[in-house]
């Protein structure tokens, strides 16, 4: 067990942003169903990303990194008609690979650890079976999986997870004939489902928009492509926010056309009141007086713990709204947003479906449970910023999930992470 201690400081300079996850995810993914080889770069060795790499050796796809390169030799795809697939503690490990291991025809099993054992994977225990696969699931892990995955229709909530429509979108196009994704109620984190359209299309595979979902075609074939991934701006946030409510930070590697939904961070942290200057390829954020607003989080959960940081430190009642999905994160987002901040000072109150947070000068600092997740503990690594004394987080190496080089980075810029080996 690890804890680390985080000292005040006045954040300055430049950082350059890791590979984003969700897109390293979805290349590595496209290039083993284009049953060719590939490289995608740069790529960070995350647990989660190690997960997702794990997988698709599993059903027979060869991997080799070197130099932040992964080549995908996806070859032998398919070709093992059992498999064992270990998620670790991703979900969206575990939830696109559900249907793209049915639609090989593999019996598969899939296992997973942590906080991952308890998320929901419900949803395909229902739409599945009647599309020819047989699936043994209490509802969470372990699940069991048997038979080959047939095109159709597929009606599927959009408020639970994106996830699971990603899984789908990845699935579908292998399949004889032709397939619907029919939303049953409005979507959420529409932009990881537009990251998953677009980096299919950089493999060949079309998906059309429909009034009510998409429409995907069958016999479709992904090409084997050299996929270059964009930087995180998920992973950004915490230091453009850091720069927000402290100091003066520019933040390198960052598309400002990207796919994903997390680049709402620079309008967001402008609403706020803070100085945002977006470059072509990077993003300067700069201390300001900033001013309360109310959040819509519907499409930015990721997003919401280091939001509500910000919003300590806003004049004013922040009130962040539609995220009640954020409970069967890692951990209760919304619970342990809360605790993290409240522990150290701030005024925040927990809704059914959100946070109301009342701005604060300053933070007491103190101790702080990181509940094991890793956007609690770079959460609390912010908080440092405007902290009057030391904070210390429990849980520091859960950053590996996400992001490892997370406390490299924060110190380069200033930051004093210190992390304490408490076995």
């Amino acid at each position: 067990m690890s804890n680390v201690i985080y000292s005040p400081f006045t954040p300055s300079g430049e950082v350059t942003a890791p590979p984003s996850k969700s897109d390293v995810h979805r290349a590595i993914i496209c290039a083993a169903l284009s049953l060719g080889k590939c490289t995608i770069s740069p790529v960070a060795l995350s647990n989660d990303i190690k997960a997702t790499i794990g997988c698709i050796e599993a059903l027979g796809a060869r991997t080799e990194i070197e130099n932040n390169a992964l080549a995908v030799d996806g070859s032998n795809m398919f070709k093992r008609k059992s498999a064992l697939l270990d998620s670790g503690e991703s979900g969206s490990t575990l939830r696109f690979f559900i249907p793209i291991a049915a639609a090989g025809g593999v019996e598969a099993e899939f296992t997973g650890h942590g906080s991952l054992l308890t998320r929901p994977i419900g949803i395909f225990a229902d739409i599945l079976p009647p599309a020819g696969v047989e699936c043994k699931t209490s509802g969470v892990l372990p699940l069991k999986i048997k038979g080959r995955l047939k095109s159709g229709r597929f009606e599927i909530p959009g408020n639970v997870s994106s996830q699971f429509i990603t899984g789908l979108l990845f699935a579908l196009p292998l399949l004889d004939g032709d397939s619907d994704i029919i939303l049953t109620s409005p979507i959420e984190s529409v932009g990881y489902i537009n990251m998953t359209i677009y980096t299919m299309s950089k493999f060949g595979v079309r998906v059309e928009k429909t009034d009510f979902g998409w429409h995907i075609s069958g016999n479709q074939r992904y090409i084997p492509t050299n996929y270059t991934t964009d930087g995180d701006w998920s992973q950004a946030a915490f230091f453009m926010v850091g720069g927000a409510i402290g100091g003066n930070i520019t933040v390198n590697g960052l598309n400002k056309c990207s796919a994903q939904g997390d680049k709402k961070i620079a309008d967001l942290l402008s609403q706020f009141g803070a100085d945002v200057k977006l470059g072509d390829n990077s993003v300067t954020v700069s201390k300001n007086n900033l001013k309360a607003v109310t959040i819509d989080a519907s499409q930015i959960p990721d997003l919401v713990p280091v939001l509500a940081v910000c919003a300590s430190f806003a004049e004013g009642t922040t009130r962040i709204i539609n995220a009640a999905r954020l409970r069967i994160k890692e951990s209760d987002r919304l619970k342990t947003t809360a605790g993290l901040l409240n522990s150290l000072g701030a005024a925040v109150r927990e809704l059914p479906d959100g946070l109301e947070i009342n701005g604060r000068e300053r933070l007491t600092g103190g101790k702080a449970d990181g509940c094991n997740d890793h956007r609690i503990v770079m959460s609390a690594a912010v908080c440092a910023v405007r902290s009057e004394n030391d904070i210390e987080c429990t849980d520091a190496l859960s950053i590996n999930k996400s992001y490892p080089d997370f406390f490299t980075d924060y110190n380069s810029i200033g930051g004093k992470a210190n992390v304490l080996d408490l076995r």
